[in-house]
């Protein structure tokens, strides 16, 4: 690994951080003598009630938090943070009443808008008394099926205002995608978009509005807002009604701001689904709350009058993270659309039009970026730029590199990484902190990270070892559990299953020798094509509808420093798989799913290798693909059928 630092903060950029100015106030209030961010992460660790209670005051968290911190602190799951707490996130994100920005939204070419806070804060009042007058109540579910549109953050502030649950997916998932997933929730109110715009096409949702509504009893409206056209049909949506409609009746007046638990649930996430239908993780206003305004100011150093971006749609995790940027005073830039819009630049020329202070993206667009020769340094100004996010899958070397040579050498390059599963991060990256080529800079404040190896014993940073990245203490953004799962079984077995009372995230990761990371992938089979999580059930579910097909198998196959998602088929006898077929699946999936689920290769095979429980074994798979050996093979039922998968001549190009 190079230990030459790409970038180095100034002494005036580590003086006027965010997080400087933290160290000085615990510093006076606890006498902790940190002096640098790692000694302030131990600290952080050592004596987490201290530190959240320095993150609520200093990162100005609006409420009452009451005199106890911490209940149960040696219980994972198990322990309560701030159990005496009054808050309200929506309150917190719409702290800012003037006419500065609020939100600034693109829709590539098409649409150019923008709401002051106090817009925005009108809006959420008059959708928060439409949906009273629906009849939603405190813990009743409010489904968004909609674009990065400022009637998202809308619609999803207005739930939480009166203490209803948020979920949303973007439009680009097919009706059974959606059913999967607020099927199981039961909404009451859903807010679905017209149709979007893609590469320059318009996209029609209506009749996938209307489809999807007929299959939701719970629904009692589905409220479409306006995008491709000014006065959508509603008249085939059952309940259907207009956004402009909806709200009509109301005018805007002082938002009554439910006083909540600390634990309230704010926001319902989706996982992947790679063994059924995706579970359903439930978040809380507190957790959420001060552990964005923890990651925004103290590690991505966003402040009032911020312009921050991130390329992301309502079913990604970052939307969320992104919309919580309002409670530290920062207008949200928001985008839909191809992001390789007008030749790739339509991101930088928003970057320059609207003095973009933060560029948060994935992975795959940066490397995107470097192979369509794009060279934004010598095309565009990016004079207020000072942080680039990147997510979704590890950073490559060779992308470190793109940004500094060919976007912006004076830049925070902070490559994060965390998960649906805790709606943020376990590992960030730091403005006064160094950037070395191919790491993630730290591991995120509060919380205690650390690296196992398959005996649960702490693999120490520097020694080149990997292990599963793991945390050994609770955080305020652990979920509050998983829908319908009244036990916690389902949620001790998804995270607390392989270490006792430890977090085991399902990460490969190695601590370096500067204290940071290095992600070398999933440790289980989720595909991760483009740094976007796909569960392999969800795939299986559309193909092994096609009649020819009798069963699948998927994996993520590694590819020009990304993953592009195989699909092995098993046909009937006499079938031969041909174009059309080929056709006819990839088109299957796509109309059911999303377009990332689609593979990039569909290949023939005469055994599917299975456990002797009947379990298909996707590892097993992918170990062979990628030139592996393959661990314990006598468990396997069929192993001679791992010969089907191996060297296959179609997977060397």
């Amino acid at each position: 690994m190079d230990q030459q630092a790409l970038w180095r903060p100034s002494a005036e950029r580590i003086a006027e951080a965010r997080v400087s100015a933290f160290i000085g106030a615990i510093n006076a209030r606890w006498n902790t003598g940190c002096s640098d961010y790692f000694s302030l992460w131990r600290w952080s660790v050592a004596q987490p009630e201290a530190f959240w209670v320095a993150v609520w005051d200093e990162c100005g968290a609006l409420g009452e938090p009451g005199s106890v911190v911490l209940e149960n602190g040696d219980k994972m799951p198990g322990a309560h943070w701030f159990p005496q707490a009054r808050l309200n996130y929506a309150q917190n994100q719409l702290r800012r009443r003037d006419d500065a920005d609020a939100l600034v939204f693109w829709g590539e070419d098409k649409v150019k808008r923008r709401l002051s806070n106090n817009a925005l804060h009108a809006e959420v009042s008059c959708f928060a008394q439409a949906l009273k007058a629906a009849g939603v109540l405190q813990g009743d579910r409010v489904a968004g099926y909609l674009p990065n549109m400022p009637e998202a953050i809308i619609a999803m502030l207005a739930t939480a205002s009166i203490g209803a649950i948020w979920s949303s997916a973007s439009p680009d998932f097919g009706v059974q995608g959606v059913l999967d997933r607020f099927g199981q929730i039961e909404p009451k109110v859903l807010v679905a978009v017209d149709g979007y715009w893609y590469n320059g096409k318009a996209v029609d949702c209506l009749s996938r509005n209307a489809e999807i509504a007929a299959q939701m009893p719970s629904l009692v409206q589905t409220v479409v807002v306006s995008y491709l056209t000014d006065a959508p049909d509603v008249s085939a949506i059952p309940n259907g009604v207009r956004y402009a409609d909806f709200i009509a009746a109301y005018p805007a007046a002082e938002i009554d701001f439910a006083p909540l638990p600390f634990d309230h649930p704010l926001f319902i996430m989706f996982s992947s689904g790679t063994t059924g239908v995706p579970k359903c993780i439930v978040h809380c206003h507190g957790g959420a709350l001060l552990q964005h305004l923890k990651e925004h100011q103290l590690h991505g150093d966003v402040k009032p009058g911020d312009r921050v971006f991130y390329f992301t749609t309502c079913g990604w995790m970052m939307w969320n993270w992104l919309v919580s940027g309002l409670a530290s005073q920062a207008t949200l830039l928001l985008y839909d659309g191809s992001p390789f819009a007008d030749s790739g630049k339509v991101l930088f020329d928003y970057a320059d039009a609207e003095r973009m202070t933060h560029f948060g993206t994935s992975a795959k667009f940066i490397d995107a970026a470097a192979k369509m020769g794009l060279k934004p340094r010598e095309t565009h100004r990016l004079e207020a730029l000072r942080a680039i996010f990147s997510t979704g899958s590890p950073l490559a070397p060779e992308s470190f590199d793109y940004v500094y040579r060919d976007i912006k050498a004076d830049v925070l390059l902070a490559s994060i990484s965390g998960g649906t599963d805790i709606l943020s991060c376990f590992a960030l990256g730091s403005p006064i902190l160094p950037v070395y080529r191919g790491e993630l800079q730290c591991r995120g404040l509060g919380m205690a990270v650390n690296v196992y190896d398959d005996e649960g014993q702490p693999i120490p940073a520097g020694t080149g070892a990997r292990g599963e990245l793991v945390c050994t203490a609770p955080f305020p953004a652990m979920p509050v559990g998983f829908w319908n799962d009244a036990d916690g079984s389902r949620y001790r077995a998804a995270y607390f299953a392989r270490f006792d009372k430890v977090w085991c995230h399902g990460d490969f990761v190695e601590l370096t020798a500067h204290e940071g990371m290095i992600i070398y992938g999933r440790s289980d089979a989720v595909l991760n094509p483009g740094g976007v999580r796909i569960g392999t059930a969800e795939i299986y579910r559309q193909v092994e509808q096609l009649p020819e097909v009798v069963e699948s198998l998927v994996i993520g196959q590694d590819w020009e420093s990304d993953v592009r998602v195989v699909l092995f088929v098993k046909l009937r006898e006499g079938v031969t798989l041909d174009a059309d077929l080929i056709a006819r699946v990839k088109q299957q999936i796509r109309q059911n799913t999303t377009p990332r689920h689609v593979p990039a290769k569909v290949l023939q095979v005469a055994d599917i290798p299975r456990t002797k429980s009947g379990k298909i074994v996707e590892l097993a798979v992918r170990n062979v693909v990628h030139g592996r050996a393959v661990k314990n093979s006598e468990a396997l039922a069929n192993p001679e059928a791992l010969d089907y998968f191996r060297d296959r001549i179609e997977l060397q190009s």
